[in-house]
Parts: structure tokens; sequence; C-alpha cells
């Protein structure tokens, strides 16, 4: 019976990624749900870090060049990793900064206002700190974010609809920053055709792929996207506060970056200490200060797992554990009270389920309580990662078991309806 705990470890004992779960420290009698928000540490990702930190006590200064990943090259050995998990050129993808600091760097580098052509394009459902850098470019530049800044609303408060994307871009337009993945409901946009449409009117447009990278395959480079930027501590378990990542389409590449640093050179001029900017002459060159290499280290080792599997492979089982808990939670939880927010079409569908409650905030404290680790949004989101990597199918049965227990026995009385200081 396909809601059964026997149905779900049939479906486990035919995961063909199984193995992956022995990869990463897991604690008995907790299931981590939370992967969107922070991934678990692997084995390999520990292994890489402590080599860096071996490194460091071995060589001294020498690190920068010896060792098994010398550090000045350490930034363009990433981005080379991360170049197919995003669909782009090796030359295209660079793994430094972070989300907020990336997206700063991009949007003084490609957003040129001119005569009537002012104003970015994003929309209102986006991440707070994508936002927050939009409108401190705006003010950088003389301009009124208020005005200067437009953003395209949703219908119903948790999707967007790409034809209302598409009517907003005007001639008033002059670059679109845009969620691959709705941060909430997990809905993934058509990155392709908003592409297409912002090209079709001389618009340059990039994506943040926080929550979709390591989740959902990307064609950036088939697609054309002008350039991207994420964080790696979510999907793939880079660790917390783990070097960021950006893209740059190679019809780009000569562009001085906007904000330009040390790291922003060629290698083989970099230490001429000359005060002209030799650029790189790719993506690279739109790094600035010294690379953080002990933020960086974890990604060494974890991005070897991706490169094993492939992301179509991550992506099927990843819409097998999602798919499954929405049936389960359509079965079990119905008339108590909660709302499905994310898309059930498959092609819509990110990594994540994203419930609401008016009771939320208790709801994910009593979960936490018998053991489930999910993640509140504020003011009454519930979301549930099951990764691929790691989570299984009987997980996803108890977790929905546990979240009927919870609702049942009242349990979630016990518990304030207030988030915590980290939600």
């Amino acid at each position: 019976m396909v809601f059964s705990l026997e149905y779900a470890r049939k479906l486990d004992s035919q995961d063909s990624l199984a193995s992956y779960r022995e990869e990463f420290y897991l604690k008995e009698e907790r299931i981590y749900l939370d992967g969107n928000s922070l991934g678990l540490l692997s084995k390999r990702a520990e292994k890489a870090l402590l080599e860096l930190l071996d490194s460091w006590k071995t060589y001294g200064i020498d690190g920068w060049t010896e060792g098994v990943h010398p550090w000045f090259y350490l930034a363009e050995k990433l981005g080379k990793e991360l170049a197919p998990i995003v669909g782009a050129g090796q030359e295209e993808v660079i793994a430094t900064g972070s989300t907020t600091a990336n997206l700063h760097q991009l949007v003084a580098t490609f957003y040129k206002p001119e005569g009537s052509k002012t104003k970015i394009l994003a929309d209102e459902l986006n991440f707070p700190s994508d936002i927050y850098a939009l409108q401190s470019q705006l003010r950088i530049k003389g301009l009124d974010p208020d005005e200067h800044l437009v953003r395209v609303a949703s219908k119903d408060g948790h999707m967007l609809d790409e034809k209302d994307i598409i009517a907003a871009m005007t001639d008033e337009i002059a670059l679109i920053v845009l969620p691959s993945v709705l941060y909430r409901s997990g809905q993934i946009l058509d990155m392709k055709l908003l592409t297409e449409e912002a090209h079709k009117r001389g618009i340059l447009i990039g994506f943040d792929l926080c929550h979709s990278i390591g989740s959902i395959p990307h064609r950036l480079s088939e697609w054309g996207i002008d350039f991207a930027f994420w964080c790696n501590y979510k999907h793939l378990n880079g660790g917390p506060g783990a070097t960021g990542g950006l893209f740059v389409n190679r019809r780009h590449f000569g562009e001085l970056p906007g904000l330009a640093g040390w790291f922003s050179s060629r290698k083989d001029k970099q230490f001429d200490m000359e005060h002209v900017l030799s650029a790189a002459e790719d993506a690279a060159a739109y790094q600035m200060g010294t690379p953080n290499i002990f933020s960086m280290a974890p990604l060494a080792g974890s991005l070897s797992m991706f490169t094993e599997i492939g992301m179509e492979r991550i992506r099927e089982k990843s819409l097998k554990l999602t798919g499954y808990m929405l049936s389960l939670i359509d079965k079990e939880l119905e008339g108590r009270g909660f709302a499905v927010r994310n898309p059930r079409d498959e092609n819509k569908r990110g990594g994540h389920i994203y419930l609401e409650h008016e009771e939320a905030a208790r709801i994910c404290k009593a979960l936490k309580a018998d053991g489930i680790i999910p993640d509140f949004r504020a003011p009454k989101g519930i979301r549930l990662a099951p990764v691929a990597l790691y989570n299984t199918f009987e997980e996803v049965w108890k977790t929905v078991q546990i979240l009927k227990s919870i609702m049942d026995e009242e349990k979630y009385k016990k518990f304030e309806n207030k988030r915590g200081i980290v939600a």
C-alpha cells in the first residue's frame, strides 16, 4: 500500500543513491529536513577542510602554491567543478564572495542606467537580502529605490506568473534580477523564457540560484543568461558561511568588474603590483579580495559527490521524495489546517515542500521536540526539504506521521507561537 511504512522501505531499497547517506554525519533519532537552509557535513567535506588546515601547518605561506589544494588556484578549481552543476563553461564560473557580495559585484558591473532606461526589475517575493542590495545599488547611483526598483506582484502571495514578469519588461528597465526558485513556495521560474524575453527588449538579466543550485539542473550558458550568483551551503553542503559562487556569460568577458580588487587580476600579473588592473579574462575577474580559504575548503570535498552522480539523478530522486511527501500530506493531514503552497507540477517544483498553518511557529518547535528538523518562515510557513543525498523515503513517511500526531494530540500547544532568534 502506497501510504504504508513497508512501501516507503520498498522505495528505499530501490534507491540508487542510498549509499551516499553514509557519506554524511547523521544523528540517530533525528530526521534532518532543513538542507535547503544548511546542508549537513559530509565526511568528504571534513577531509578537505582538514587537508587545507594541514597545508597551512605544513607549508606556511608556500601553501599558496603547494599541497593538495593550492590556495592561489582554489577558486578557479572549484569554479570548474561548479560549472556542470549550473550548466556553464568552466571559465564562466568562479567560487567567490557570498550571495549578497556577488550580487553587489554583478549589479555594479552590469547596471548602467542611461536616459529613460534607469530601472531595475525584481519581484515582491524575493529573499530580502537581494532587495536590500538592489536598493543600495540604486542609492549609490543617486536614484530613489521607491521609484527605480520595480517589483512584480504575486497574484496569490506565493507564486509568480512569468506573463506578469514579461509585461513589466518596459522600455524603462535597464536590468532584471530574479530568483530561479522562490525561497518560500519553491516555485521554479522559467529562466529560459524570461531570458529570451528580456533579450528581445535589450535588457540584461541575472538570477539568484540559492534555492536551486544542487537541487535542480541548469543550463545557464545554453539559455543565454547574462549572470547568476548563489550560496554553496544549502543543497551543496559547503558549510555555514561557505564561500559563494557566480556565473558570467562568456559574451561579457572583458567587461571590467564594477568592484575591482586584487584577485580581479590575471594570475600572471597579480604580483607585479601595478596600479593599473590587468583584469582576468573570464569569470575570475569578478573576485575582489583574498579568498577565504577555509570557507571554501569543504566544497573541495562536497562537490565530488555531485560530479560522481550528476544533477539529473539528484533531481530524479528529489522529485520522488517531494512527490511522496505531498501524497502523504494529502492523505494524512487533511482537515488539520495545513495549506500546501508549493507547485504540484514537477516542472515547477523545487527541492522543498512549503506548508502554511496559523500555528506554524509552535508546530515547528513541536517537530524539533520529536526529532524532526524543519524550517520556519514567518509569518506562518513550514519548509520541509527531503534532500536526495541523505534523506530517505522512510524518513518522509515518519515525518508526516509525527506531524499528524502533533496535530491530533495538540502537542504544539506546549509551545509559544513565536519564532526563535534564528528561524
